[in-house]
Formats: C-alpha cells, sequence, structure tokens
C-alpha cells in the first residue's frame, strides 16, 4: 500500500488552568453527570497547575518519530489528532485534507485489544472522517503491539532501570506488580485484553528472571454494582505487606505508553502514600514513553504496511496482531441494567487518560 502520512491518535488533555472545565465538558458531553461531579473530578487536575502531561509527551514521541522517519524511512509528515482535546481529530483530519492527504496510517497509543483501547479510536476516527464530509482521508490503524520486542524490550529497560533505584536494603524479595488499566468484565470477556497482558507478564518476567510477580488493576470507574477487573492495585499492596508477600515492590504501569494523568495520581500520588503508611519500600518503573526501542517499534509497524515483505515481529505464543479487526471486534461493553447518573460517574481523572 501507499500512504501519504502517518496519524499518530492520542487522547488529549487539557494543558492549563481554564482548559480543565472545558475538557471536561467535552469528555462528560451528552452523559447525565451532576456538575458537581465535574468540579471534584477537577480538583485532580487543578493538583497538577490544571496541565495533563499527555499532551506534552505526544509531541515528545512525534518528534521522535519524525526523527527515525528522516534517518530511516519512510520518509512521510506524521499528523497528531486527539480524542477529547486539541488537536482534535476532525480538525487534523481537515487539515491532512487540505494538505492533499489521501491516505494515512494511525498509530494509536494504545498496546492492547479492547472496546476502548482499539475499536474505539477506530469509531472516533470514522466519526471524524463524516465530519470532514467528501475526500476526507482513508485512515488505516496499525495493529495492536502489546507482543512487539521493541515494546517488549524497552519495558523491560524501564524496570532494570528502577530494580536499580530499590532500595539496597529491600532488594532480598522484591514483587514486580504489572499494572494495568481496569475494564468491566463485560468488555474484558469479549476481547484478548487480559490474554494480552498475562503475556507480556510472563515475557517480562522471563526476561528479567523473577518469580515473584503479579497483574493487577488500577483505574475502576462506574456504577458500584458493574463487575470489573480486579485486583485493585490498592488492594493488592495492602495484602503483600499484611501477608509479607515481599520487602519492596516496583510498580511497572504496562498498558500506559506515557507517564500521564493516570501515572502520575494513581500511582506516585495514591499507590506511594499507601506504601509510605505501610512501610513498604515501592518504586515505580517509568513507562516506554521515548524509549529508541520504542520508537523503532513504530516505524517497524509502519513498514509492515508499506512493504509486503517485512517481517511482523512478535514474542511469545499468541503472535502478530491481524492488520484488520474483525468486524465483530472488541465490541462495546454492555450497560447495566439498572443505574443512577451519581453512581455511574467514573473518575474522569481515571477514564479520561486510559490504555
Amino acid at each position: 500500500m501507499n500512504y501519504d502520512a502517518i496519524l499518530v491518535v492520542s487522547f488529549g488533555g487539557p494543558e492549563s488552568h481554564e482548559d480543565v472545565i472545558p475538557f471536561l465538558e467535552n469528555v462528560l458531553r451528552g452523559r447525565n453527570v451532576p456538575r458537581e461531579r465535574m468540579l471534584a473530578v477537577a480538583e485532580h487536575y487543578y493538583h497538577f497547575g490544571g496541565k495533563s502531561p499527555i499532551n506534552q509527551q505526544t509531541r515528545e514521541l512525534i518528534t521522535a518519530l519524525e526523527t527515525e522517519l528522516a534517518q530511516h524511512g519512510p520518509k512521510l509528515p506524521v499528523y497528531w489528532g486527539n480524542r477529547n482535546w486539541h488537536p482534535l481529530l476532525a480538525e487534523t483530519l481537515q487539515q491532512m485534507k487540505q494538505d492533499g492527504v489521501r491516505r494515512a496510517l494511525a498509530f494509536v497509543t494504545s498496546a492492547y485489544s479492547s472496546y476502548s483501547g482499539c475499536r474505539q479510536y477506530r469509531e472516533d476516527i470514522a466519526r471524524a472522517q463524516l465530519e470532514v464530509g467528501s475526500e476526507a482521508p482513508q485512515i488505516d490503524k496499525l495493529r495492536a503491539f502489546f507482543n512487539h520486542p521493541g515494546f517488549i524490550e524497552a519495558i523491560e529497560e524501564r524496570l532494570r532501570d528502577a530494580l536499580r533505584n530499590t532500595p539496597a536494603d529491600a532488594r532480598q524479595n522484591i514483587q514486580f506488580v504489572y499494572v494495568a488499566h481496569s475494564i468491566p468484565l463485560s468488555m474484558a470477556n469479549t476481547c484478548d485484553y487480559v490474554a494480552q497482558l498475562e503475556e507480556v507478564r510472563k515475557l517480562l518476567s522471563a526476561k528479567l528472571g523473577v518469580a515473584n510477580h503479579a497483574l493487577v488493576f488500577q483505574s475502576r470507574s462506574g456504577t458500584p454494582g458493574q463487575p470489573w477487573l480486579e485486583p485493585d492495585i490498592l488492594d493488592h499492596l495492602r495484602q503483600v505487606k499484611a501477608r509479607h508477600l515481599a520487602s519492596a515492590v516496583v510498580l511497572a504501569p504496562i498498558s500506559f505508553v506515557s507517564d500521564h494523568m493516570e501515572v502520575l495520581y494513581d500511582l506516585d500520588i495514591e499507590a506511594h502514600q499507601l506504601c509510605d503508611a505501610l512501610a513498604l519500600p515501592m518504586v515505580r518503573a517509568k513507562t516506554v514513553g521515548v524509549h529508541p526501542k520504542f520508537v523503532a517499534m513504530i516505524r517497524e509497524l509502519i513498514l509492515e504496511r508499506t512493504n509486503p515483505e517485512a517481517e511482523r515481529r512478535a514474542l511469545g505464543s499468541l503472535g502478530p496482531r491481524e492488520d484488520v479487526c474483525k468486524q465483530d471486534c472488541c465490541p462495546a461493553p454492555q450497560k447495566p441494567a439498572h443505574s443512577h447518573a451519581s453512581q455511574a460517574l467514573p473518575l474522569i481523572t481515571k477514564a479520561a487518560e486510559k490504555l
């Protein structure tokens, strides 16, 4: 296939105190959410001066990718569109149309297969194409990359860095805690999200040579009665201390590619405060960010779609994910039969920058 451009697709986030409320209103548009709840969530952003780090980190990733493509090819322009804040997808697709782009490859900053991590992004792109109208560029999404060597090896190096930062007197029994974004069971039961996370956990533990490890979840939202993936990170940390499962923990946020709000708040603040209270030493590994192996991986994914002879690399037993999802792949989660707006609100800080 011949492509004219690359489109990096992310969630987006506010970049100033004044952006927070408009951003949250945009996220919540069409949903019956009491304003007082939204204002409470805004306080999480105000804690960081009203600026989410996700947009700046996306800029840094785009700069790194542009350098990678300029040095090694293919020499394609890189565009950027967000789901919920500027630059919005429709704005970007309109600019691409004006620039004469007819066909582009989309890199979505989500490594795994699920409704919120894959299908919903494809729906967002399709909605933006409809908004742009005739001659909107065709967009083909790159495959899920959870088991690509570039992703796994970049995480491995981040974990080794974190291990070196663990207090020497607490290293005799460290547990590696792989942390992923929780999703409703109704979503998890219709996709390969958990199987892919378990594969990443297995691959990393083998590379690191560790036997003490666990997979836990963060950022649960939704109604109290709706089942989500567990155990929760905070509950697990309490169990580690109560049952003497480890002398220290290394947290690995494997379902995120950047140190955005959920990582900074849920792990660096909430989990860290709990570990301090428990007297449980904790170090949080960085996400892959602009790790050279991760950036090189994006180029490899591009080459897969532009060169039919390119190798499709993948580690483990699951193999490379297909390029084009099946029609019924990763359907939207079922809504609870009975819910009230006051209960059903996701914590936007937790839901806004997921996967």
